[in-house]
């Protein structure tokens, strides 16, 4: 029997992403979906699948992208490690603490600098993470909601920012000037702006529900990961007494500017193609792994000079930064090898697209459509990127130029990518926004999943609008009144709850 291109091939996404949610534990469930995607696609030859679950996770492994991600992660976690022993983060957290006094202004705050480092998910989920960790630990939120606000303001924010790695990899997949149908496309994609509304909601509200509701009554009470903590063996750094709050805030301002002129350099900005050009044709991965070097001789020379730490002490954050970093890495090889099988091998995106050619007789319903489709399609094989890469050439072969509906429906396909990114356990945002918090994956998967399901339930509703009016104000209208009716809903019923327990 042939599995290839079939409904079969979401079928080890799902077992990994089911599992997971039950046992609580990703990497077993991440593995028992690649075995389960390898004997679809040998046909159950004992052999065979051993042969083709290496032969997939060594041509991951030979990604150029994928290992620049890796070795990202790894000068990522060195400089994270180094700006600890430094003590610049204390430093920054005992100021930001003295600065901070409320739940909210934390909340928001951890927001905030999401939004200011907007130009890649990755950086974004690592550096918001352990810059934010003290801070809201002092005000007693849970790891899990903060790996929430990391997540929310990754994908979401990197979806709608023209410079952005993401940008540029939305403009590769388009024809013609791709830059500017992307930036047609940010008022209309939904998922984006109104994940941040609900963010800013909570925020100024302290409203939570689902799981998150119980993480933070936890939380509150002192238990910042509800009994679950991955890294209570992981050994902390000897703190200098001599870092200040510049140890950290030059590093990060370092990293980010570095980062975005190495993402530039590598799409020609230098040999004279147009800053715009530069961004839309970089590789995004070598121009963070040239940026975080950079990065890390910067750091090198602003704390050693200083004697903010010795020679050794640098050199013993090398191996921890890298430690820091372990479980992301094994999840992210689990997952890259596990979207390997479903894309590549059995084909899901064949499938997908030719349901969705054989169903297009009513075009108004196609932008709301194509959101549902897009969602579960990230949702299954954990990347948004792959995902929209499917739908976009979809969207472009079937609506000329001219037409107002390739905007709307671009943006319906960038929209739902992203949705079921946010959503899904095998998503490399994902993992990093539980990395950057610390927190236990499947605990930050469980919290999150409720909010991204709101936020996706208003954005259905809303591309029906889109798509019968094909107008940016009653669309965003739409979906904006819905949002704050839905939460506002909860937040009466909450209310409510609690005045009958009285």
């Amino acid at each position: 029997m042939d599995f290839v291109g079939t409904v079969w091939a979401l079928l080890p996404p799902v077992i990994a992403i089911v599992l997971a949610l039950i046992t609580k534990e990703v990497y077993m469930s991440l593995f028992i979906g690649v075995v389960t995607g390898a004997l679809l696609y040998t046909n159950f030859s004992p052999v065979g699948t051993i042969e083709a679950i290496f032969e997939v996770m060594m041509e991951k492994l030979g990604d150029s992208w994928n290992v620049g991600i890796l070795i990202f992660l790894v000068f990522l976690g060195i400089i994270v490690a180094l700006m600890t022993r430094a003590g610049g983060s204390a430093a920054y957290g005992k100021w930001a603490g003295n600065k901070i006094k409320t739940r909210s202004g934390a909340l928001l705050s951890t927001f905030a600098l999401g939004v200011v480092i907007f130009v890649d998910d990755y950086f974004n989920c690592l550096t918001v993470g352990n810059v934010m960790r003290p801070v809201t630990d002092k005000q007693k939120i849970s790891r899990a909601k903060l790996a929430y606000i990391i997540d929310a303001t990754a994908a979401p924010i990197c979806i709608i920012a023209p410079i952005s790695s993401w940008a540029a990899a939305v403009t590769g997949y388009t024809n013609g000037d791709g830059f500017s149908l992307f930036l047609q496309t940010i008022p209309f994609n939904l998922y984006a702006w109104l994940t941040i509304l609900m963010v800013i909601f909570m925020g100024v509200t302290g409203l939570d529900y689902g799981p998150m509701k119980k993480f933070e009554e936890n939380a509150a009470k002192g238990d910042l990961f509800s009994g679950k903590n991955d890294y209570e063996n992981v050994k902390e750094n000897i703190i200098s007494a001599k870092g200040k709050v510049i140890d950290l805030v030059l590093p990060v301002i370092f990293l980010i500017a570095s980062c975005i002129i190495c993402m530039i350099y590598t799409g020609g900005f230098f040999e004279g193609e147009s800053f715009i050009n530069a961004f839309a044709n970089c590789d995004a991965s070598m121009g963070l792994v040239m940026g975080s070097f950079i990065t890390l001789v910067f750091v090198f020379l602003l704390y050693l000079p200083r004697r903010v730490i010795t020679f050794s002490e640098f050199a013993e954050c090398i191996p921890q930064g890298f430690k820091m970093m372990v479980s992301a890495i094994l999840i992210l090889v689990l997952a890259w090898t596990l979207g390997g099988f479903c894309s590549t091998k059995l084909e899901a995106g064949a499938f997908v697209s030719s349901m969705l050619s054989g169903n297009m007789t009513a075009t108004s319903l196609f932008p709301a459509i194509l959101f549902l489709v897009g969602s579960g399609l990230a949702f299954a094989t954990g990347t948004s990127w792959g995902t929209f890469g499917i739908l976009i050439p979809i969207v472009t072969a079937m609506f000329p130029e001219t037409d107002p509906m390739l905007v709307v429906c671009i943006a319906a396909s960038l929209a739902g990518s992203v949705c079921g990114d946010h959503m899904s356990p095998i998503s490399d945002t994902t993992i990093m926004a539980s990395a950057g918090a610390q927190c236990h994956h499947v605990d930050h998967v469980s919290t999150q999943l409720p909010y991204a399901l709101t936020v996706g339930g208003c954005c259905v509703a809303a591309y029906l609008v889109a798509g019968f009016t094909k107008n940016v104000f009653l669309t965003m209208a739409a979906g904006v009144i819905l949002l704050f009716a839905v939460l506002s809903f909860i937040r009466y019923r909450q209310a409510h709850k609690c005045d009958m327990m009285k």
